[in-house]
């Protein structure tokens, strides 16, 4: 088994950064992109590292990383296009991917590990326990109040075999209204099952001005 990594960087994440794609902004002295690239660059079970990024962007990400050793290459429209794009950019030896997003630069070794320990049996996904209580609302009233015990909240890495998601792509095109927000809606979708990895507030998303704030 050769586990490869895409890190999404393909939106322009305009809610925290304005016209500066979120991913270039500066955290402790370094673009947000390159906090997870590095860290996945740098672990063992990691054999190849491709970024997706904006295409307009694209040359910039790429004098950025031209010391690094990363494939980069454009994202798509949607993310799980930009994930299928990365893909295709891997190198034919990588038998199975983990997909994170740029927005979560913190990760950590700890939680690339666990995931890697699972992914050669299970699709997987990191989540982290709710411990809010989580209402369900219409129209602005409450409707009803879930059980917080059952409740997750998705994070990345989300990962599974190259091959399966290669196969899943293709049975999406007969449902061309499905957008998955993440891999594991894709494979929901399909009834296969994603093991979860349990991750951590510090693995959370980055994507409001006041969230790149609390990390400058």
């Amino acid at each position: 088994m050769r586990i490869g990594a895409i890190i999404t960087a393909g939106g322009l994440g305009k809610r925290a950064s304005g016209e500066v794609p979120k991913q270039l902004v500066k955290l402790g002295g370094k673009a947000m992109w390159l906090h997870s690239v590095e860290t996945f660059l740098n672990n063992k079970e990691i054999k190849a590292v491709v970024l997706t990024v904006p295409e307009n962007w694209q040359s910039h990400f790429m004098e950025e990383a031209k010391n690094l050793s990363v494939i980069v290459t454009i994202g798509g429209k949607e993310r799980w296009q930009s994930v299928k794009n990365g893909i295709e950019a891997l190198p034919e030896n990588i038998s199975h991917v983990m997909v994170h997003d740029a927005a979560r630069p913190f990760v950590s070794d700890e939680i690339i590990n666990s995931v890697a320990v699972s992914i050669e049996t299970d699709c997987c996904m990191v989540a982290k326990p709710a411990f809010d209580t989580v209402k369900i609302a219409e129209n602005g009233y409450v409707k009803n109040t879930l059980d917080r015990k059952t409740v997750w909240l998705a994070q990345t890495p989300q990962a599974a075999s190259v091959a399966l998601l290669k196969e899943l792509y293709k049975k999406m095109e007969s449902f061309p209204d499905f957008c998955p927000t993440d891999e594991a809606s894709i494979f929901e979708k399909f009834g296969i099952p994603v093991k979860i990895i349990a991750g951590n507030a510090r693995n959370d998303k980055i994507t409001t001005t006041d969230d790149l704030e609390k990390h400058r």
